[in-house]
């Protein structure tokens, strides 16, 4: 049972795995391991944004965010977080996007964790 405790670090350990703390994607044996929910720690600079769109979202995300000022866009609107906290919820089939207007820092949790719809890296 060596694996069923995790301690980390965000800061530490999301640039390892793309800003992802907790998800399908993980080792089986880690206690980071979930196929029920993702979690992820993003750090973006100035100007960042999304690759492309999401296609198809078959997940809710919640997206708070810890600092900085950052954009969500949304097929019907687009939500800007500039307060320490504020956040943003959508569900199964709202594709969305997002862009850093500031360095800035957000905690996505989406749920259930499925395979698909990380943005190759280029």
């Amino acid at each position: 049972m060596a694996d069923a405790v995790y301690v980390g670090n965000a800061g530490v350990d999301a640039p390892l795995e793309r800003g992802w703390l907790l998800g399908h994607f993980m080792p089986p044996a880690s206690a980071r391991h979930s196929t029920e929910v993702e979690i992820k720690w993003g750090v973006h600079p100035p100007g960042d944004r999304r690759a492309q769109w999401t296609s198809g979202e078959r997940r809710t995300a919640l997206l708070v965010l810890i600092s900085g000022r950052f954009r969500v866009e949304l097929p019907d609107r687009t939500v800007l977080l500039t307060e320490q906290g504020d956040y943003v919820i959508w569900g199964p089939g709202v594709d969305h996007s997002w862009y850093a207007e500031q360095q800035s820092v957000v905690l996505t949790v989406r749920w259930p964790s499925v395979p698909g719809y990380a943005v190759p890296l280029s």
